[in-house]
């Protein structure tokens, strides 16, 4: 006989995502921390040089060349990211949580909240 998906186990399963997301982060940027003690990072000589205005396709761009080479400035980005796509995470998580226990009315308001999220994330790099 199956059990009923129930409020305690939704937040129980939502705080166990949190909590997984912030350690992998941590995790994440502590290994970029070591590789780029390691590899030995210097801090520009020049902040002139540093070209801010850049375009969102080319960052990412730079961003996954750097991953995959292994750049410990890449790897604490990484950290930082799953930092920043946990609480998404969490309200997707939630959504399906809430579909499931048939509350449309808290359905509505993650939606709501999702798309202001995925708006102001997809929308950040707009000039």
């Amino acid at each position: 006989m199956r059990k009923n998906f129930t409020d305690v186990d939704l937040n129980r399963s939502v705080g166990n995502l949190l909590r997984l997301g912030v350690i992998l982060s941590v995790a994440t940027s502590l290994i970029g921390f070591i590789k780029l003690f390691v590899e030995g990072f210097e801090m520009p000589k020049k902040y002139s040089s540093l070209n801010m205005g850049t375009s969102s396709e080319k960052v990412w761009g730079m961003f996954w060349t750097s991953l995959c080479k292994g750049e410990g400035m890449a790897i604490i980005q990484l950290g930082i990211l799953l930092l920043i796509f946990t609480p998404l995470v969490r309200i997707i998580f939630a959504l399906i949580g809430y579909l499931k226990e048939k509350d449309y009315v808290y359905v509505v308001i993650s939606s709501i909240v999702l798309v202001i999220m995925a708006i102001s994330f997809f929308t950040g790099y707009a000039h």
